[in-house]
C-alpha cells in the first residue's frame, strides 16, 4: 500500500481540524467524530488547543484508505503560529487548502496558496461550511479565481446551501477542459478533431494536479460529511504518493521537536530516502554530529506504533536525540528546509512574577525556543531581561499560558515593541593587524562589508588563501561575524549584506622547552572570536546602515462613501495607499502600513466604516523608517561600538 504525507491548511476558523475529525471518522478511525468546541479532538492534544478551540502545534495523525495510507498533518490556522505550517511543508507529498464558504478567501488563505504554488506542493481545495447560513457557493468559486489568481477545476457544485441538507453535486462541468487545455496542447487538439473523453480528461486532471499546475475544488460540510467522501476519492485518485528509495543512503528532515514526560526530546522527522532503523547511529544537523536511536514509532491506523525501522516515506517520532533540532537533516541532506514565510515582526520583555526564579524562566523560554526557533529568546545580562520574538497577541497569550501550566512560571509581558532590520548603504573595510597598534589579540582579521539584494541574508567569502590560516580560524571568525550581526549599529540584526574577509593573520604555536604551548603567545580562536566585533563594526560605522521596519500589504473593503474619512487616518498612521477599486456596493482599498500601526488600523476602522468594514493584512516588506525618531534597540552584547568598553568587558585590560 501507498504512503502519502498530507498536509491540511486554511486560514483560522475555516473548520480545517473539523475537517481532520470528519477525515478521521469517515476512514474508520473513530467510532465518535471530536469535535473542537467539546474539546474532543483526536490531533488538537494540547490543553491550550482544547480550551481556545484553535491548533497551536502541527500533529500527525495516519488512517487507511482503499489504495494508500495517509499521513495527514493538522497545522495551525491562525497567522500568529505561521511557523509550524512552515515547518511541515517540506514534508508534504500533497496538501488540502480549506476555504470556508462563509467568510471565502481570507489573507492568510492568499499566504498559504502562493506558498504552496512556489514550492509546486500538489493541492487540492475544500470550500467548506456549506451548510452555514450565508455559505456561498458560485461566488466563493469565482473570488478564488479572482484573489488567488490560480487555475482552479471545480468537481461539482453546491446544492442546498445555507441549510442541513447542503450537499455535494458530483460532475466536471465546461470549465475544466478550458482549464487543463491551457497547460495541455494535445489536449485542446484531440478536442477540436475528435472530442474528449471523460477518461481522457480524467487522466489529464490527475496529471497536472500532481504537478501542481492546477487545483480541483469540492464543496462540502465537515460538520455534516458533504462532499467529505469525494474529497477522499480524489486524495486517492489525484495526489502523489510518497517517493523515496527505502534501500538508498539515508535522508531524512526534522520538522518538529517536543518533550517527552521525563523532559526527553522527541523528534518528527520524515524519511526521503533509505531506512531508519532503532540503534543506528545517524550523522544529524550542520555539526555531522552522530545521534544514537533508542526508540522509534510511525503513525499508523490512528495512533503511532512501535517499530524497528521507518524505511523511505514515512513520518516517524525518534527517540536518542539529545541534541536534535527543527530543521535538522539526518544522514544525507536532503531538501534544503529553506524559509516560506516572513520572520517574526514583535518583540516583548518577559517578565517574571513574584518569586518566579529568573534562571527557570530562561531555561524554560529556552526549552519553547527548541520547539519553536522563530520565538528568538534575547538575553540582556545587563537588564536581568529576556525578550522573545513573536507574529502576534495571541501567541504572546500562548506563552503565558504555557509557562504557567507547563513550567509553573507566572509572568507578565511589558508593551509589544517592532522588530526593525538594518541594512548596509554602501561599503565599508575595517583592519587590526596582529600585535599593532594597541590591538590586544593575537591575530589580524580584515573585513569588508557590501550591501546584497533584499532578502538575500548574510553571505560571507574569503579574499585570502583558505590554506593561509588553521580552518578553526577562519571558522571563528565567520561564526562571530553572523553573531555580531545581531546588532548592528543601531542595535538591530544586520541583513541583506555580503560580508568578506580581506586579511588574516595568526602567532604560531610557541612552547618553551619541556612544557606545552604558550597561550600567551600563541593565537587560538580566542583571539579570533575577541577581534571580530571590533572589525568589523568599524567596517560598518564606514559603511553605514538603514534601519528597515516591517510593512503590511492592507486591504480595506468598506463602503465607498466611508473611504474619504479613512484615508486622512491612514496618512497620519503612515500608510500609504496604492490603488482603489469597486466589489459589489463596496469601495476597496490596498497598500502598505507599518507593521507598528496596524493594530490601531483595526482598531480605528469599524467607527470609521459604521461598522461595516474589513480589513485584512499580511507581511510584505521592509522600508526605511522615514517618520518620528530612528529607532534604537538596547545592546545585549559587549558592545564593541565602544572599543574601551569593549576591551574592558572582553580582556579585563585596555589596548595600548
Amino acid at each position: 500500500m501507498h504512503l502519502l504525507n498530507l498536509g491540511i491548511l486554511a486560514h483560522v476558523d475555516a473548520g480545517k481540524t473539523s475537517l481532520t475529525e470528519r477525515l478521521l471518522h469517515t476512514a474508520g478511525v473513530t467510532e465518535e467524530i471530536g469535535s473542537v468546541d467539546r474539546g474532543s479532538t483526536r490531533t488538537d492534544t494540547l490543553a491550550l488547543e482544547r480550551q481556545r478551540g484553535i491548533t497551536i502545534k502541527s500533529a500527525v495523525v495516519s488512517f487507511p484508505l482503499d489504495s494508500v495510507t495517509v499521513n495527514l498533518i493538522d497545522t495551525p490556522g491562525h497567522p500568529d503560529f505561521i511557523a509550524e505550517v512552515e515547518r511541515v511543508l517540506g514534508v508534504l507529498d500533497g496538501a488540502v487548502l480549506v476555504v470556508s464558504a462563509v467568510e471565502g478567501v481570507q489573507a492568510q488563505t492568499r499566504v498559504l496558496m502562493r506558498t504552496l504554488r512556489r514550492l509546486r506542493i500538489p493541492t487540492l481545495v475544500f470550500v467548506n461550511k456549506i451548510d452555514r447560513r450565508g455559505a456561498r457557493g458560485g461566488a466563493v468559486l469565482d473570488e478564488m479565481a479572482r484573489r488567488l489568481a490560480v487555475p482552479l477545476v471545480p468537481m461539482g457544485t453546491a446544492a442546498g446551501l445555507g441549510t442541513r441538507a447542503a450537499r455535494f453535486v458530483p460532475g466536471l462541468g465546461p470549465s475544466a477542459l478550458d482549464v487543463l487545455a491551457d497547460h495541455d496542447d494535445d489536449l485542446l487538439a484531440a478536442y477540436v478533431n475528435r472530442g474528449i473523453s471523460g477518461g481522457r480528461l480524467r487522466a489529464a486532471l490527475a496529471d497536472q494536479t500532481r504537478l501542481g499546475l492546477v487545483h480541483p475544488v469540492w464543496f462540502g460540510s465537515a460538520i455534516t460529511g458533504a462532499g467529505v467522501a469525494e474529497l477522499v476519492g480524489g486524495v486517492e485518485r489525484l495526489l502523489p504518493p510518497a517517493s523515496g528509495d527505502p534501500d538508498g543512503p539515508l535522508s531524512g528532515t526534522v520538522f518538529k521537536v517536543e518533550r517527552g514526560p521525563a523532559g526527553e526530546k522527541i523528534a518528527y522527522a520524515r524519511i526521503f530516502s533509505g531506512t531508519l532503523r532503532v540503534r543506528d547511529r545517524v550523522p544529524v544537523g550542520d555539526g555531522r554530529e552522530e545521534g544514537r536511536i533508542t526508540a522509534l514509532t510511525v503513525f499508523d491506523h490512528g495512533g503511532d506504533a512501535r517499530r524497528e525501522a521507518a524505511p523511505a516515506g514515512r513520518i516517524a517520532r525518534l527517540w536518542g536525540l539529545g541534541g536534535i533540532r527543527i530543521g535538522d537533516a539526518l544522514g544525507t541532506p536532503g531538501r534544503a528546509a529553506g524559509h516560506h514565510f516572513p520572520p517574526p515582526t514583535l518583540e516583548t520583555v518577559v517578565v517574571p512574577g513574584p518569586g518566579a526564579d529568573r534562571r527557570a524562566l530562561h531555561l524554560a523560554l529556552t526549552q519553547l525556543a527548541e520547539q519553536d526557533p522563530l520565538i528568538g529568546v534575547r538575553h540582556d545580562e545587563l537588564r536581568k531581561e529576556t525578550s522573545v520574538s513573536l507574529y502576534g497577541e495571541v501567541q504572546k497569550e500562548v506563552i503565558e499560558a504555557t509557562l504557567a501550566d507547563e513550567y509553573g512560571l507566572d509572568v507578565t509581558f511589558r508593551e509589544t515593541t517592532t522588530l526593525c532590520v538594518e541594512r548596509p548603504v554602501g561599503s565599508g573595510a575595517a583592519v587590526e593587524f596582529n600585535k599593532k597598534d594597541g590591538n590586544p589579540f593575537l591575530a589580524t582579521v580584515g573585513l569588508r562589508v557590501d550591501p546584497a539584494p533584499p532578502g538575500s541574508g548574510v553571505r560571507f567569502g574569503l579574499e585570502v588563501e583558505l590554506g593561509s590560516m588553521p580552518y578553526a580560524f577562519f571558522k571563528a571568525v565567520e561564526d562571530t561575524v553572523r553573531e555580531t550581526l545581531g546588532q548592528g549599529l543601531h542595535g538591530w540584526q544586520v541583513t541583506d549584506c555580503a560580508v568578506t574577509m580581506t586579511h588574516c593573520g595568526y602567532s604560531p604555536r610557541q612552547s618553551h622547552a619541556h612544557q606545552g604551548f604558550d597561550k600567551s603567545m600563541s593565537s587560538t580562536g580566542y583571539d579570533f572570536r575577541g577581534l571580530t566585533p571590533l572589525v568589523l563594526i568599524e567596517a560598518l560605522r564606514r559603511a553605514r546602515t538603514v534601519v528597515y521596519e516591517p510593512m503590511h500589504r492592507f486591504r480595506v473593503e468598506a463602503p465607498a462613501d466611508t473611504l474619504g474619512a479613512l484615508l486622512p487616518v491612514l496618512a497620519r498612521l503612515g500608510a500609504v495607499p496604492e490603488s482603489t477599486g469597486a466589489h459589489d456596493l463596496a469601495g476597496v482599498l490596498e497598500g502598505a502600513v507599518p507593521a507598528a500601526r496596524v493594530h490601531e488600523l483595526g482598531q480605528r476602522l469599524p467607527g470609521l466604516t459604521r461598522g461595516e468594514g474589513e480589513l485584512e493584512t499580511v507581511f510584505d516588506h521592509y522600508a526605511p523608517v522615514t517618520r518620528g525618531p530612528l529607532p534604537e534597540r538596547p545592546r545585549t552584547d559587549h558592545n564593541p561600538l565602544d572599543r574601551k568598553e569593549y576591551l574592558l568587558n572582553v580582556t579585563r585590560r585596555v589596548g595600548d
